[in-house]
């Protein structure tokens, strides 16, 4: 995977994309990042790279040229037209789902936007999807490529230690990932699950599946919509449902119990834990 990241800010994307996990799949040669500075295709003398936008109004807009000679450039370089991504807060908000789609890609495009934005026609020409991480406005688009960066990366294989652990967890299936647990085995009074420690890997996978589907129903009940269960997971569920009544009958989004059920139902709930 080559990620290439149009940008006013290149150092901002590669010291944030050159530690950790991602770092070192760049030092394995598994991805690329390839920071590519828009200033240094402005014909302006001065390097500026914006102007006022037409009909008035406050900030400055990043102006086509520019941005459209970098993306050019690039592809005259790699002899293709790579797919481009533009960061803003009007386009589709970005998941699970449209990273594993992205993750197929070889060469991907992050276009990151600064000020009032760019000019329409810069956007008309090149870009092929718009994207965003959220209902908010940023500074600028290189903190978003570098989230979606980052979760792509996850699912190119090679990337983390174990693909297993990018199939298993938060969204898999549409559900939130079960709670974790390390050494000690008792902390603060608080012990690991028996299941855990029972070496009974039938009854520990399905130990997990139930949790993910409980920490779903509790925190992102919206997901279990298109959530991939079995028969006998819809019937727990429905349990699950019928108990604890709805999720906002929760004081916390913590494990249903009694403690934290905000009515009888949590003694209910240990039935069907």
């Amino acid at each position: 995977m080559n990620y290439h990241i149009l940008t006013l800010f290149p150092e901002m994307v590669e010291s944030g994309l050159n530690t950790s996990i991602i770092g070192r799949a760049v030092a394995k040669g598994i991805l690329s990042i390839d920071a590519i500075n828009i200033r240094d295709y402005t014909k302006e003398k001065h390097g500026h790279v914006d102007d006022t936008p037409y009909g008035g109004g406050a900030g400055m807009v990043m102006q086509a040229a520019p941005v459209c000679d970098a993306y050019e450039a690039l592809c005259d370089r790699l002899g293709k037209r790579p797919r481009v991504l533009y960061m803003t807060p009007q386009g589709s908000v970005f998941n699970q789902t449209i990273a594993q789609e992205l993750a197929r890609e070889e060469e991907l495009v992050f276009l990151c936007g600064h000020y009032e934005g760019i000019d329409e026609r810069a956007l008309e020409r090149i870009v092929t999807d718009s994207l965003s991480i959220g209902d908010y406005v940023l500074t600028g688009g290189e903190l978003p490529a570098m989230v979606m960066i980052d979760c792509i990366s996850r699912l190119v294989p090679g990337v983390l230690g174990s693909d297993l652990s990018a199939e298993i967890e938060s969204f898999h299936d549409n559900l939130l990932e079960y709670p974790q647990y390390t050494r000690p085995e008792i902390y603060e009074g608080m012990r690991v699950p028996e299941v855990l420690l029972s070496g009974h890997h039938k009854n520990i996978e399905e130990w997990r599946r139930k949790q993910s589907i409980r920490r779903t129903w509790e925190r992102r009940p919206d997901l279990l919509e298109r959530a991939n269960l079995s028969g006998k997971e819809r019937i727990y569920l429905e349990e699950l449902k019928n108990t604890c009544n709805s999720p906002d009958s929760m004081v916390s989004y913590n494990s249903c119990d009694e403690k934290r059920c905000s009515s009888d139902a949590g003694n209910a709930c240990k039935n069907i834990k």
